[in-house]
């Protein structure tokens, strides 16, 4: 049976985890070389390129899975120290979470803060469209992920959320000048709109719901952060979809117009983790749920 060095297994994960071989060199406080030849040695011993050389590198599909074993043996390793008093103070334990931004922007944070502060939990946040979180925790860059797929990733467990409910939106201004002289299934596919960002596909969602099939217009804005799609919608760059909680208050002053009030879109979420016995992920999981549950998401 082939044996994983420990070493050679944990310069793989430093890589991934710092983006280059130099850094990672840097954080492991040797070599380039000498990291260069402990991935090399650790590809020779498992048959399989496990990396991809890019700036910054990426692991292959054979290195995924050598990266989600080498998290999993740095987590168990910091959980056992941390029980046997034998952690040091300086040494918190690190959660890497993919999420989407608008649950960062509207209740991911405030569920997070509300974790006790024993023993410390840093969180490193990626943030990925809710549809594609999941290859992240596949290619075990992150442990946890709020993700639109029920489906488990290979080694996770998976509880539903909820759903975050999206409005199409734009200014009254904006509606009069594009969408106030004919149907809204006849007038959105000409209207400029704000997208987050090339995977955005949630207007598009919208166009063909409201006028049989067609795609929103080309002319669209990539405003890849919430706030600023949310400013852009409300300049009248273009109408566009917001997170309901944001959208209602802005609403209700007349800021912006719902554009279809009885046609919302909703994207199911779901809380995806890998089957780790690991205090750190077992309490944010449990924060995670219960801000779900409090009626944070629909």
């Amino acid at each position: 049976m082939t044996e994983l060095p420990l070493d050679q297994v944990r310069t793989l994960l430093a890589v991934v985890d710092e983006g280059t071989f130099d850094a990672a060199a840097e954080a492991l406080h040797v070599t380039p070389s000498a990291v260069s030849q402990r991935v090399k040695a650790l590809e020779q011993r498992t048959g399989r390129v496990l990396l991809l050389r890019t700036k910054p590198v990426r692991p292959t599909e054979s290195g995924a899975v050598m990266v989600r074993y080498a998290r999993k043996l740095a987590q168990l390793e910091h959980d056992a120290l941390t029980e046997l008093g034998l952690a040091g103070d300086d040494e918190p334990t690190k959660l890497a979470i993919a999420v989407n931004s608008d649950s960062i922007t509207t209740w991911l944070l405030p569920a997070l803060a509300r974790i006790p502060r024993e023993p410390p939990i840093c969180f490193e946040l990626h943030r990925a469209d809710q549809d594609h979180t999941a290859v992240l925790l596949r290619e075990g860059l992150v442990m946890a992920a709020v993700t639109s797929s029920p489906d488990p990733v290979a080694g996770c467990s998976v509880r539903r959320l909820g759903r975050m409910r999206y409005l199409a939106v734009a200014t009254p201004s904006f509606t009069a000048a594009w969408l106030a002289d004919r149907p809204l299934g006849q007038a959105i596919p000409a209207a400029p709109l704000v997208v987050f960002d090339r995977l955005d596909d949630l207007q598009d969602q919208f166009a063909r719901a409201v006028s049989r099939g067609r795609d929103a217009s080309q002319e669209r804005h990539f405003i890849p952060t919430t706030e600023a799609l949310r400013d852009a919608i409300v300049a009248g760059m273009g109408w566009g979809l917001m997170p309901e909680v944001q959208a209602e208050p802005l609403i209700r002053d007349g800021t912006l117009v719902s554009l279809a009030p009885t046609r919302p879109i909703d994207v199911p979420l779901f809380w995806q983790q890998w089957k780790l016995d690991s205090p750190a992920l077992a309490v944010t999981a449990e924060a995670i749920l219960h801000a779900a549950r409090s009626g944070q998401l629909g």
